[in-house]
């Protein structure tokens, strides 16, 4: 292969190369010009000319606010689809006055009949005639119903997001079917193997106890019973109104978004009424720190004839900073030195091999399974967390190795290290927003928290100013915290919180010395 692209490309460039009709070769079945060469322009055509780079169009974001008080925002993206969706300043954290579990039950309802719709089937039917999908997501601060579909269908699109944003029906039927799902979902979160999901459960419950991001995203079991839609509409009257949303799209011309937000979401009445709900929730996140255990049989999750090891999974979390705050991208610098993964995935230099999780924690520690640095950032507060995972006997070296990688956070970082984490963390972001979904969120929640959006240049811009004195003094400001902690599993050895408090406020992040009497 490498010979013949070396021909090719002697050939292309070679002295002896003639352009002109007797140049080429004949070929049967060629064009008007059967005997040119594919490397000469053809005779008679003129020159091509080419759009220079500085000429081309700057996408930037673009927003109006319309009367109502709702934002449009759009950013235009070569192509023929375009992703279209409103998001909702609503979620798990706003929950305090009303039953946990209210999110969960909107996000699964999302898209079934309306005023305008029958079923959920008629609503996927109109989106087919423009090759469209629809999804529905909340998050703890956040729900987003999001539609991509061609472009050229942009109002058939925002009539079925009002619709299903403003009037869903919420028959009796489509809410018990939600009941079952829910209760399936709850089940399947307990059975598999993978506890990510549980255990940033737990520890955002240990670190905000009872407040704001704290309270349960998921529904509890004994809740699914409780919410009907009375309570959805109480909720909705409350938390649904043009001021909280925000109409985002990507792919499509900004006055046309604009049209059709003041065509369809402009002095629409909401099936649940104009009335005043209660007052909006605006507490503040209060970060706790604590503790939260959940003793667990892990030794038959995975059944089969490879099956995984009992594990004990640990994870050790302190208060970061807001998305909207500067120490916001040290932060996230800091993750990406940190870094980490499973023990079966270091594949290479672009899956992080060269982070401290992976250098001083996996490769050092074979009994390891994982070791993974994780960051959660809300519009008040953030979260800076390690899960950790290994055999029950080996619970309190894993924990005392975790607590002495946040010791050494604080410590020196080489040049090298810093650059290559910048780096990084510049390219996982560059990647991301080639796609059209994650551009449609980066601009809807930008925009419904800041009423504005940073570009990824500047975002780029950013994080090569970190240094690494910025490194130590956000580090040395989030271990004056107290730890949250979650734990899941066999904990016959877990060290106490007492103890993993001491580590993290100790020079080299060593438990204290346990000293038994009799062995």
């Amino acid at each position: 292969m490498a010979a013949a692209m070396g021909w090719l490309r002697r050939g292309a460039c070679g002295p002896a190369r003639r352009c002109g009709l007797a140049a080429g070769r004949s070929y049967s079945g060629g064009g008007a010009y059967p005997s040119v060469s594919l490397t000469c322009p053809l005779p008679g055509v003129p020159k091509a000319v080419f759009a220079a780079a500085e000429g081309r169009e700057r996408f930037e974001t673009r927003v109006t606010v319309l009367e109502n008080g709702l934002r449009v925002a759009s950013q235009n993206k070569f192509g023929q689809f375009c992703t279209v969706g409103i998001l909702v300043n609503s979620g798990s954290r706003h929950e305090a006055k009303y039953l946990s579990g209210i999110s969960h039950f909107l996000e699964k309802l999302a898209f079934s009949s309306t005023a305008q719709f029958g079923s959920k089937d008629e609503i996927l039917l109109t989106l087919e005639k423009h090759g469209g999908i629809c999804d529905c997501q909340a998050s703890r601060d956040t729900i987003m119903y999001a539609v991509s579909a061609d472009a050229r269908g942009l109002d058939t699109v925002v009539n079925l997001l009002a619709d299903v944003t403003l009037q869903p029906r919420l028959s009796d039927e489509e809410i018990e079917m939600t009941r079952m799902a829910i209760r399936f979902e709850l089940e399947d979160l307990n059975m598999r193997p993978d506890p990510e999901p549980l255990l940033t459960e737990m520890i955002h419950a240990a670190a905000f106890r009872d407040n704001t991001v704290g309270l349960k995203r998921f529904c509890p079991v004994e809740n699914t019973d409780k919410i009907n839609r009375d309570v959805l509409h109480s909720y909705l009257s409350s938390y649904y109104t043009p001021d909280r949303m925000v109409l985002a799209g990507v792919g499509i011309e900004h006055e046309h978004l604009v049209e059709c937000a003041r065509k369809y979401l402009l002095g629409v009445e909401p099936v649940w009424g104009s009335g005043q709900g209660r007052a909006v929730d605006r507490s503040v996140a209060q970060y706790t720190g604590g503790i939260i255990k959940v003793e667990k049989d892990m030794s038959d999750v995975s059944l089969g004839p490879t099956p995984i090891p009992e594990l004990t999974h640990i994870m050790i979390g302190l208060e970061s900073c807001s998305f909207l705050e500067d120490d916001f991208i040290p932060f996230a610098v800091l993750n990406m030195m940190m870094g980490g993964g499973g023990s079966f995935s270091a594949g290479g230099p672009g899956k992080g091999m060269f982070t401290r999780l992976y250098l001083n924690v996996l490769n050092r520690h074979h009994w390891m399974y994982n070791a993974t640095s994780y960051h959660h950032s809300y519009e008040d507060t953030g979260l800076l967390c390690i899960h950790a995972s290994a055999d029950p006997k080996q619970v309190r070296e894993m924990v005392e190795i975790i607590t002495r990688e946040f010791i050494l956070m604080a410590g020196a970082v080489g040049e090298v290290e810093l650059e290559r984490a910048k780096t990084q963390l510049k390219s996982m972001l560059m990647m991301n927003l080639e796609s059209r979904p994650v551009i449609f969120e980066d601009v809807g929640r930008q925009v419904l928290a800041t009423n504005t959006r940073k570009l990824p240049h500047e975002l780029c811009a950013l994080i090569g100013q970190v240094k690494p004195a910025d490194l130590k003094r956000v580090v040395t400001k989030m271990l004056h915290k107290k730890p949250a902690v979650a734990a899941l599993g066999d904990l016959t050895d877990l060290p106490t919180y007492e103890h993993i408090q001491a580590a993290l406020s100790s020079k080299d992040g060593r438990l204290p010395r346990l000293y038994r009497l009799f062995r």
